[in-house]
Formats: structure tokens, C-alpha cells, sequence
């Protein structure tokens, strides 16, 4: 009886731990679809420092109502956090602004693959058959969706690939921190860090200008962005500290049908069959996974 109580207990911190993923991906393809928007008016850099300087707002008002204790143990490991993640926005920023949406978010989603090996040598979590399985379907869908014999590989692909490898480490680096440090202070982390670089490429290199600006649309894609943005790190920093990284990582596929649909309506051209058969086996595989 108290083993079946603790198998219902972990398939209900599994199933929430899915429901966390799939908000993030949905509301992360939102996030990227208004980036894109906004690619058009402002520099990458200059997107990334915005959203997360109101980002950082909007965690320091959260402690502020409810603030929380900081263990100063692992300092070097939240740092790292926010490096990677940082990283991992900057060049998925930047290939959002230089090649279509869909195909930034694809192959954004390399990060799954880095995740599971990462979560293997370092967290020591096993790859069973099942989620060998999902992965592999997940792996041939993405492969439908990018037909990679007929792509043209570029800086901007190869920059788009290292940006998943970034984001792995970011999300690999939660799962040593989620049991010592609040969300909230874990995505400050993040925020802040992802606010400072900018700042550095500002100041020190000529490839990133500065400029304020005053067009209130512009402001209010800004200001949205930081909402929806902070809400789906908040979503995915609780769906990687409440369920084993290889099961999220599949989970977090769904970003990329959330993608191609966001980016057919900003004018990319409607997916051919093979890319509808890939979104097939995405979702097929995050629903197998699933049932765990």
C-alpha cells in the first residue's frame, strides 16, 4: 500500500512537472514570435537587455513581497545558472533575428540531446528503454522538420546549435540548485546576468549599439515580452525541479510546433508534409513519455 501511495505520488509530481513544460513551450514560442517582431526595429542585444531588465523588476517586487533566505553554499552554481542561460538567449535572440522562426526554435531544441547527456554524466539519471524510445522519436521528428540534407548550414546554424547546448547546461545546472534556492532567486540568476552582458557588449565591443526608445508599441511588445518571458522560465525552472531532465527535455519538443505555428502567421511558409509528419512524431513521443 505505501509503495503504491508513493507511485501515485511521483506520477502526480511527473504529470505536473509535464503541464509546467508545456506551458513554457507554448508561451517560449510566444516569447520568440515577439522577438521577431521586435528583431525589426531593435538589435538582438538590445531585445535580451530589455527583457530582462524588466524581468529583474519583476522578480525584485516578488522578494520583496515574499521574500526568502539565500544560501551563500552554491553561490558558484546559481552564477553558472545565469551564465549559461544568458548564453543560451543571446544566440537563440540572435538567430530568431536572422533566420525564420521555426527554424531557430528547431534547432534551439538540440538542447533536449545535451540535456540527457548532461543529466547522465553528471546527475548520474539513468536512460531506460522508454525514454530511449521517446528520444529516438523525437530525434525523427526533428530530423522531418529540418531535412537536414537539403539545409543550408551556416555561422547562424552552427550559432543556433551552440545556443542548445547553452540552454542544456542552464537547465542541467537547476537540477543541482532546485532543492537549495527558490524559483524566483534562480531566474534572478538568470535575468541578472542576462541584463549585465549586454551591457558589456555595449561597452566594450563594436558590435551592439544602444539606443532608447519611445514608440509605445515598441514598449509594449517590450513589456510583454518580459511578462510572458518570466513566467515561462518560471514554468520551466519548476517542470526541470519536479521531473527527471530526459522526460522534460522530450516534453520541451512541443516548443516547436508553438514555433512554426507563430512563425505561418508572421509570414513563414505553411509547413509540406514532412514537417506536419515530424510534428507528429513530436507529440507522439511527449505523449509517450508521459505515460511513465
Amino acid at each position: 500500500m505505501l509503495n503504491k501511495y508513493k507511485s501515485l505520488s511521483k506520477l502526480k509530481l511527473i504529470d505536473k512537472g509535464i503541464l509546467f513544460m508545456l506551458l513554457s513551450a507554448s508561451i517560449s514560442a510566444l516569447n520568440g514570435a515577439i522577438a521577431k517582431i521586435l528583431s525589426e526595429t531593435m538589435d538582438p542585444i538590445e531585445i535580451v537587455f530589455y527583457r530582462n531588465f524588466l524581468g529583474v523588476i519583476i522578480i525584485l517586487y516578488s522578494l520583496k513581497k515574499i521574500p526568502v533566505s539565500i544560501n551563500t553554499s552554491k553561490l558558484h552554481l546559481l552564477f553558472l545558472r545565469g551564465v549559461f542561460g544568458a548564453m543560451a538567449m543571446l544566440l537563440f535572440f540572435y538567430t530568431i533575428a536572422t533566420i525564420p522562426l521555426g527554424e531557430a526554435v528547431i534547432l534551439n531544441k538540440t538542447s533536449p540531446f545535451f540535456v540527457t547527456i548532461l543529466a547522465y554524466y553528471l546527475m548520474k539519471e539513468t536512460i531506460n528503454t522508454h525514454t530511449f524510445f521517446t528520444l529516438v522519436i523525437g530525434f525523427v521528428g526533428i530530423v522531418f522538420i529540418m531535412k537536414p540534407f537539403g539545409i543550408e548550414i551556416s555561422i547562424e546554424h552552427i550559432l543556433g546549435v551552440l545556443g542548445g547546448f547553452f540552454a542544456a547546461a542552464a537547465y542541467a545546472t537547476i537540477k543541482k540548485i532546485k532543492d537549495i534556492y527558490d524559483a524566483r532567486i534562480i531566474m534572478l540568476s538568470f535575468m541578472g546576468i542576462g541584463m549585465t552582458l549586454p551591457i558589456l557588449l555595449f561597452l566594450f565591443t563594436p558590435y551592439a549599439q544602444f539606443k532608447i526608445y519611445t514608440d509605445p508599441f515598441v514598449w509594449s511588445l517590450i513589456v510583454l515580452m518580459a511578462i510572458i518571458s518570466t513566467a515561462s522560465q518560471w514554468f520551466l525552472t519548476r517542470a526541470y525541479s519536479l521531473t527527471p531532465a530526459s522526460i522534460i527535455g522530450v516534453v520541451s519538443y512541443t516548443n516547436i510546433p508553438f514555433a512554426i505555428g507563430f512563425g505561418f502567421m508572421l509570414g513563414d511558409s505553411l509547413p509540406d508534409m514532412y514537417t506536419f509528419l515530424g510534428i507528429a512524431l513530436i507529440v507522439l513521443g511527449g505523449i509517450l513519455v508521459s505515460k511513465k
